[in-house]
């Protein structure tokens, strides 16, 4: 639900951002000043400008927002790690989308090796979280190993059977569900089937049957398959790091230029 309304939230900011400025953004670089919305939508114009900073404010909130909670054991109370993850991966998409828009779709000069450089950040991003979430983790995102993963499933199964509002049928046909190699939602909807025959819904370990399913999903990985999305993660650190040190220092010096030519939008 969380991550949906994310989502859903970022969907309508780009609907409302094209239907405001389709006209004006389809149009050549050399008649847009002849646009009803030219003033507002530029670079430098009330909307353009206010998208690339409140863009900009959002990537850095999710880059050091994120960086903050990861390595401050401080934090480690405020909130899931993964939800943390979550919305920093929000706002540096939406940010990034606001800061396309403040652009007007017009790049050039050291600017465009920013954006550039975001773009790339961006879908490495995604790419990243692909792999992340098909890591075993802890709660607070250490990655698992082998014989932790093991020593969980034990501890999983063990649970499982001393369920005795179900049946051992039941009981052996979620483990076998559980251990199957197919899609997460195929698993959630056959165990919820199961567990309605004989657990109230929203009782307890109707809850935890639930959240199980989704637990062993990511455990029923094998040893090899784990390792490799161990190697990948580590690999894709080299490569989008890189990126996104060199996105912050161009973003931070065109603010800086910005302000030193008396751009300042909300605070002239």
């Amino acid at each position: 639900m969380y991550i949906t309304i994310l989502v859903v939230i970022e969907i309508a900011v780009f609907i409302w951002l094209v239907r405001l400025g389709h006209s004006y953004y389809v149009l050549p670089l050399e008649e847009r000043p002849f646009h009803e919305l030219h003033r507002q939508l530029k670079p430098s114009g009330d909307i353009g400008h206010g998208l690339g900073i409140v863009g900009t404010l959002m990537i850095l909130i999710g880059v050091f927002g994120y960086m903050t909670r990861k390595r401050w054991r401080a934090l480690q109370r405020w909130g899931r790690l993964k939800y943390w993850l979550e919305f920093h991966i929000f706002l540096c998409t939406l940010g990034p989308m606001l800061v396309l828009f403040h652009t007007a779709f017009k790049f050039g000069g050291i600017v465009s090796i920013s954006f550039w450089s975001m773009v790339t950040v961006v879908l490495s991003g995604v790419f990243g979280r692909y792999v992340y979430v098909r890591i075993p983790q802890t709660v607070e995102g250490r990655a698992l190993d082998w014989s932790e993963i093991e020593e969980i499933k034990r501890t999983v199964e063990q649970r499982l059977k001393g369920a005795n509002e179900l049946s051992d049928e039941q009981k052996q046909t979620i483990w076998q569900i559980w251990n199957a190699p197919t899609s997460l939602w195929k698993k959630k909807r056959q165990i919820k089937r199961i567990a309605r025959k004989s657990v109230d819904r929203g009782s307890p370990l109707y809850d935890w049957l639930i959240e199980q399913t989704e637990l062993m999903h990511k455990l029923s990985s094998d040893k090899e398959r784990i390792n490799l999305y161990k190697r990948l993660f580590k690999y894709w650190h080299v490569f989008h790091l890189p990126f996104a040190i060199i996105m912050l220092l161009i973003m931070l010096i065109h603010v800086g230029v910005s302000l030193a030519l008396g751009f300042y939008w909300i605070f002239d």
